[in-house]
Order: C-alpha cells, then structure tokens, then sequence
C-alpha cells in the first residue's frame, strides 16, 4: 500500500547532474562558475558571529535585499529573496497557478519545471521551440487559449545558451495573459548591454529569477531572489515563501558577493573570453555548437564522427572528466560543456582529440 498522492507516485523527481566527492574529477557537466567566490564574501563568512547562528534569522533577509535593491536601483518592495532560484520557481507556482491549472514552458528546457508542475498536480502546456531554438510566433497564443496563468522561460535559453532579447520578453508579457517568470539563472554571462529588469515598470505581470549560483560562484550556498512589481512580489513575499528560508549566512554572504561588483564582472568576462576560444575549439574539431550567450556549449556530433555523443559523455567520464548528455530526442546527439578554466578546456580538448581519433 503506499500512502503518497496519486500525481507523485505517478511522477518521476528530477534528475541532477553528477556531484562526484572526488577532487580529480574535472566538473563541465553542472554549469557552476569556475571561478572562487569574491574575498568579500570570504571575508563576511569569517565575520559571522556566533549569535547570528544562534538567533532566527532575518524574515526577509534584510541585508540581501537591501544590497540586491541597490543594485538594481529598486525598491526592496520589489523583491523577494528566496533559498535559490529554486524556491523562487515552486513560490511562483504555488502563488499564481490553482492547482491542476496549466503551466506552460517553452521545450526543451530546464529539466525541474515539469517536475513541479507534477507535484502541483498541473498540467504542463508545452510548446516545441523552432529549429533555431527561438519561439514560435503564436507561443503567447496558443499559452492563451490553453488557460496557461504562468509561463516559465529560461532566458539565456537552457540548454542551447541562445538569448531572446529583451524587446521580445517585453513584447512575450504583453501578449500573455498570465504571469511571465523570466529565468535568468546565466544572465551574468551575456554580453553587456542586456537589460531586462527595467521592464517590470512596464508588464505587471513579468517575474524575474536571479540566483548567486552561477555568476557569484555561490551554487552551495543556494540563494536567489526574484525581482518584479510589488504587486507580484507581495503575496510571494508576505504569503507564499517558508518562513526563514534564507538563513543568516546567506543574507550575510549574498549582500558581500553583490557589493563587490568588481570580482564578480571580472570572473563574467573569464568566462566570456573562455567560452569563445570552446566554441571554436570545437568547431575546429567538427562539433556544431551554437552560439551561447550562457557559461555552456551546447556542442553536437558531426555525422561523420566515429564517436556519438553518448559514448564521447562515457570516454570523457572514464577519464574524470564530467559534460552532461541528455537522451532525449533532440538532444541525444549532443554533449553540453560548462566553461571552466582555460586548464580545464586545455584537458577537455586533449581528451577530445584521443576520443575522436
């Protein structure tokens, strides 16, 4: 007999990337920075005193937010910090979406939507993207006539790295009838000039997604925030969120990554410079690999190759070296590379080369 609801025995949970314990193994497969943390944010860890871990911590945490609207040149009204981005997907879900309503996203995409979806006993609208990775014309149309009241978006797009730009976000919110959560987990990463956060003075109805894990280099600390109107802010704010789900640590050390602006856009820039020379390093090799505005390449198989994808993602694991495969119908040819250390793409090519003969 089992005594879990029907929807989540039906359902699968999702699938993370490999977390080995091994310090040799070199990590392209979970698209972590691989840059360290700011000194700033070592420096706070070291500060925190002992009563901080005693007490509660902040509800809201208040130093986070105050640093993250100051940043963003916001009112703290508008955000919310959350434990990663996470939280931030399942508070959005829980707030704007009655249960067994549609949520809809765009597919392929991040792997964890249709899983909450599952555990709010939600249909998942689904829609294909185009064969450039970009969505189709009558997306916000068809979210529409399905009832969709969340739409969920990753922005720069996972897996592929492509960006849709921020006249298209602004054009996607006014067409759709319900609220648009923007996921900008790799937004550190994409070329200055891109702006999106200005656009929540325009749609009240556009959610913005931001987490420290990738940009900061803060994965293990799990903190993210969410940035809109605070009419949409509120309710997840002041109803919908645990109660102390950002503990002291992660307010102390959120607010010091986010006021050394100088470290973080320098590791940015790292990455940029880094994911250009992958990219044509692989190209070189006969991979095609489209354009990323992410910290990952998305890299597929030449038809001629001797190697499929699955078996360069098993080569490369033989040898400690982790990328991500996924076996699905139009990924199954392709391998997804995380930009680490010029070091590291030194040994990935290297590796590359033995396997590809």
């Amino acid at each position: 007999m089992h005594y879990e609801r029907d929807n989540i025995q039906r359902m699968s949970g999702y699938t993370p990337g490999e977390q080995p314990d091994a310090g040799t193994v070199i990590k392209l497969n979970t698209n972590e920075n691989p840059w360290p943390p700011s000194p700033a944010v070592m420096a706070a860890l070291a500060n925190v005193p002992a009563e901080a871990l005693r007490r509660y911590p902040s509800p809201s945490a208040a130093q986070f937010l105050a640093q993250a609207a100051q940043h963003h040149h916001l009112d703290p009204s508008q955000l919310v910090a959350t434990n990663g981005g996470d939280e931030l997907l399942r508070l959005a879900i829980t707030t704007f979406v009655p249960p067994g309503q549609p949520i809809g996203i765009a597919e392929p995409s991040y792997s964890l939507y249709p899983v909450l979806a599952a555990l709010h006993d939600s249909p998942l609208k689904a829609i294909e993207l185009d064969d450039n990775w970009q969505l189709p014309a009558d997306f916000a149309e068809r979210m529409n006539a399905a009832g969709v009241k969340l739409t969920l978006v990753v922005n720069p797009h996972a897996p592929s790295g492509q960006l849709m730009r921020a006249e298209k976000i602004s054009a996607l919110a006014q067409a759709l009838d319900g609220v648009l959560l923007v996921d900008e987990a790799y937004v550190d990463f994409v070329d200055p000039g891109h702006d999106v956060v200005s656009l929540i003075h325009k749609h009240d109805n556009l959610l913005i997604l931001r987490t420290l894990s990738k940009g900061y280099s803060l994965a293990g600390l799990r903190l993210g925030y969410g940035i809109g109107c605070a009419e949409l802010i509120t309710p997840i704010a002041q109803k919908t969120r645990d109660s102390y789900s950002v503990d002291a640590l992660a307010d102390a050390l959120g607010a010091a990554a986010l006021a050394d602006q100088d470290t973080a856009q320098q590791s940015w820039q790292a990455v940029r410079d880094e994911r250009t020379r992958l990219t044509h390093a692989l190209r070189e090799r006969g991979f095609d690999v489209i354009s990323s505005q992410s910290n990952f390449c998305l890299a597929y198989t030449a038809s001629q190759s001797k190697q499929s994808a699955a078996q360069l993602y098993a080569g490369l694991k033989a040898q400690n070296i982790l990328v991500r495969h996924f076996a699905t119908p139009r990924l199954h040819n392709a391998i997804r590379i995380s930009v680490g250390t010029p070091a590291q793409t030194d040994q990935l090519l290297t590796e590359l080369d033995r396997l590809l003969g």
